[in-house]
């Protein structure tokens, strides 16, 4: 089952659901009949979501995604019985969807192991939190239930540390700063977040490393993790990460694949030894060599 609290007003259900799964209305209008309840009920198509509205879909989703093993390369930066740490390279995405079934890191990840927990149900075993699929660096994993259990309760109480490198268009003056703006859904792009009122809270904190003659490298920390937190931020505030084609007004001229952004460090506390673990991921490459040539 996927579960999905409303954060609009007064878009008709049909409408919503096709703009956040990513498919037809008439798709959509299919689930509505035997596999869609809102709020523990059936609505009809005209059904105008409000916010907080729970919606659950039933079967179809997890029959229409349901991942399969690939065999594919994975960069594992630390690996035992009970989690993994994976420096995500650019391009993959983190879990099937539709339309999207194979070679995502969760297809590598049932290949590689057969010890993943089930705490987010069948497509997306042993994630316990996403980055984008042109964001590169690293991603905690959880081999079972117990481990899934405390990665997320330390996520929840924002005692998992982590950092990103970014390089954005644009100069920023600033050494440091600090971006306290709510996130939400896109009123006019469901596809988008945005920076809108009523928003969940989303802080990220920023220092400057090195200026350019029209760029900026800076090093982000999170604290807290909604979904495209750092590119919406960043544009927010006039310096879009360089090459984001969603968040920046201005074409990709850098020849790169999404954007430049790095989850550089992850912090945490063990799950079951308890231990603090500190872990880095150099740049890729092709930041490196954006870099060296901006």
């Amino acid at each position: 089952m996927q579960e999905i609290i409303v954060e609009i007003n007064d878009e008709r259900i049909d409408t919503f659901l096709a703009k956040t799964l990513d498919i037809s209305r008439s798709k959509a209008s299919k689930l509505l009949l035997d596999n869609v309840l809102v709020n523990g009920k059936k609505v009809k198509n005209s059904y105008l979501v409000k916010e907080n509205d729970k919606i659950s879909i039933t079967e179809y989703e997890e029959e229409e995604i349901k991942a399969t093993p690939e065999k594919m390369e994975l960069d594992i930066v630390y690996e035992d019985d009970d989690v993994m740490v994976i420096n995500k390279e650019n391009g993959i995405v983190v879990h099937p969807a539709i339309g999207n079934t194979s070679h995502t890191l969760v297809n590598g990840l049932l290949y590689h192991s057969k010890n993943l927990s089930t705490k987010n149900g069948e497509f997306r075993p042993g994630i316990v939190h996403r980055i984008d699929a042109y964001t590169t660096g690293l991603l905690m994993v959880a081999k079972n239930d117990k481990a899934h259990e405390f990665l997320a309760e330390q996520l929840n109480k924002k005692t998992v540390h982590r950092k990103y490198i970014a390089l954005v268009w644009g100069v920023i003056n600033n050494e440091t700063g600090t971006i306290d703006a709510p996130i939400g859904r896109d009123n006019l792009d469901r596809k988008k977040m945005a920076v809108i009122s009523g928003g969940k809270e989303a802080i990220t904190h920023f220092k400057v490393l090195k200026r350019y003659k029209n760029a900026t490298l800076i090093e982000l920390k999170l604290e807290t993790g909604r979904t495209h937190q750092i590119r919406v931020h960043l544009a927010q505030i006039g310096y879009p990460c360089i090459g984001d084609e969603v968040y920046s007004s201005g074409k990709n001229r850098w020849g790169i694949k999404g954007q430049a952004l790095h989850a550089k460090s992850l912090e945490f506390k063990h799950p079951i030894t308890g231990k603090k673990m500190k872990l880095e991921a150099d740049l890729p490459e092709y930041m490196k060599k954006l870099v060296a040539g901006i």
